[in-house]
């Protein structure tokens, strides 16, 4: 019997914190289902398999105390009322009731000469890229309005692209690509990529993706200048292009309405869909890369679920999208004429199934300005929009991850750690090769391969011939055989297999005709004519 209860009591009540919390743990930063140790038998292998099971725990844990970290929070627009609407507060309204800091990041950039803009921030949201249609391309710092580099190229810009810091950008000007560097200076001209329409930059390969006006879409390593992969859409000039943030999959829309999705590693799309009508406008996907908002010439706006590749809902708007984005926060903007209007909670009713989004969360516009490109900015409650009059930036609440990872982009750096984070990301540059739309194959067992590695190897091992399979099975109308038969007819090809068929048929027919005469031989004269009829 024990002298102190308590001490005995104190222990098992520590324990059922420890799992209690590890659970918690596990459910938002668990690394899936936990590996049963106890039936190994092999001694070294169960205890490597513990050490992993441990240190994966450890880690869960450790993510779970760091929430405390996490001080900021997210804040939407709120109703007061139940028949007052977000989308009727003005950024008038919101600059009034904001901080000073906050009310200077809405403003507003008339240009109204070199216009239509398009528009692009840098990872980690700190400089901002402009690009006019008629030549006019611009850096800036757009916090303290602080003007980077300014060139007028005096021929038509189509689009423009910060590469992996913002140190450099990408031009798609009239004839190629071009490479800035930033104070303006050109730095490398690629020749191979004519006529160019869109580009996108894979940040974590270090690719330029650019689609071109004669259907071609190219990648292009920005670290050693080469050409990585020239693939044919055959499908004419694309009308938009973006990329999925989750497994770096490029998205291409076309004229007649489908959008395919495309890989560095092969020469067909892996995925095409039609999402539209008419010609598809623009595309956007979010963060987790679970759906994709698409918009059309046909005037719809469209929610895809891709992992499923359906669509989950549609929205109709007044005028052809013409641009679409989505914030880290699950906010998406759409611009269709001369409005923008931000929808909240869209991919939340997907989940729950709860129906369509009725109102938009918040609307922008409407004095004449046609919308041409849409943009967040990271870790920002800002929507950066570009039309034919130049640029404006609005405050959107709610829109931007408050919690940033600053090894992963951060908005404070200096030059010494911009400088650290560029080698690294040289380091631990991903190969094209391992861009797929499932990316977590990578360190998965190759159990295929690996079968007929083995077959290979076993010297005795014969092929399976399908037609033997169904010697046994060849009975009744619907046999097996007869199917095999009859999808071999309607694809209108003799082979080995078809010839084989076909006679094992006729030997089936053979032998049933003869089984038939014996049976009426057996019957008599008298009961012969009540026996079944050949056929």
């Amino acid at each position: 019997m024990a002298d102190n209860p308590q001490k005995a009591v104190a222990p098992t009540a520590n324990k059922r914190k420890e799992s209690k919390r590890l659970v918690e743990a596990q459910k938002t930063y668990g690394r899936g289902k936990t590996i049963d140790t106890h039936n190994i038998r092999d001694k070294k292998l169960r205890s490597n398999l513990k050490t992993v099971e441990n240190k994966y725990k450890a880690a869960a844990l450790h993510a779970k105390d760091a929430e405390i970290l996490l001080e900021h929070e997210a804040g939407f627009l709120e109703p007061e009322a139940e028949l007052e609407r977000t989308y009727k507060v003005s950024q008038d309204e919101i600059k009034e009731n904001v901080g000073i800091e906050t009310a200077k990041k809405g403003f507003e950039l008339r240009l109204q000469d070199t216009g239509p803009y398009r528009a692009d921030y840098s990872r980690n949201g700190r400089e901002l890229l402009l690009a006019g249609r008629k030549g006019h391309v611009a850096t800036m710092d757009w916090r303290s309005g602080k003007l980077g580099c300014e060139l007028q190229l005096g021929e038509t810009v189509r689009d423009a692209r910060w590469l992996h810091n913002n140190q450099f950008f990408a031009v798609a000007q009239k004839r190629s690509v071009y490479i800035y560097d930033q104070t303006g200076t050109e730095i490398h001209c690629l020749n191979k990529l004519l006529e160019p329409l869109y580009l996108e930059f894979l940040p974590y390969h270090f690719l330029l993706a650019s689609a071109q006006m004669s259907g071609f879409l190219k990648y292009t390593d920005t670290s050693t200048g080469q050409l990585v992969a020239e693939l044919p859409t055959r499908l004419g000039a694309p009308t938009s292009l973006a990329q999925n943030p989750w497994n770096a999959i490029i998205h291409v829309g076309h004229q007649n309405g489908n959008v395919t999705l495309w890989s560095p590693n092969s020469q067909t799309p892996l995925v095409k869909a039609l999402v539209h009508r008419g010609p598809v406008r623009s595309m956007a996907m979010d963060r987790q890369g679970r759906y994709m908002v698409s918009t059309g010439q046909d005037m719809r706006m469209n929610v895809w679920d891709i992992r499923m590749f359906r669509e989950v809902h549609s929205y109709s708007c007044y005028q052809p999208g013409a641009s679409v984005s989505i914030s880290d926060r699950g906010l998406t903007a759409v611009g269709w004429g001369t409005q923008v209007s931000v929808w909240r909670g869209l991919f939340d009713a997907a989940v729950a199934d709860q129906g369509k989004v009725q109102s938009p969360y918040m609307a922008w516009g409407g004095d004449g300005q046609r919308i041409e490109n849409l943009r967040w900015c990271p870790f920002e409650d800002v929507l950066g929009v570009t039309h034919d009059q130049g640029f404006a930036s609005i405050i959107v609440p709610g829109a931007g991850e408050p919690n940033f990872d600053a090894l992963e982009a951060n908005p404070y750096e200096n030059t010494r750690q911009r400088q650290e984070a560029e080698v690294q990301g040289l380091l631990h540059k991903l190969q094209p090769g391992m861009i797929s739309l499932d990316p977590t194959f990578i360190g998965r067992l190759d159990t295929i391969s690996n079968q007929k590695r083995q077959e290979e190897r076993n010297l005795d091992f014969k092929p399976e011939d399908p037609i033997e399979k169904l010697k046994n099975r060849g009975r009744g109308r619907n046999s097996a055989l007869r199917k095999y038969l009859r999808k071999k007819g309607r694809r209108n090809v003799v082979d080995e297999k078809s010839v084989k068929a076909e006679m094992l048929r006729a030997q089936h027919a053979s032998r049933a005709k003869d089984r038939l005469r014996a049976e009426r031989e057996d019957l008599g004269p008298a009961l012969a004519r009540f026996a079944k009829k050949d056929t």
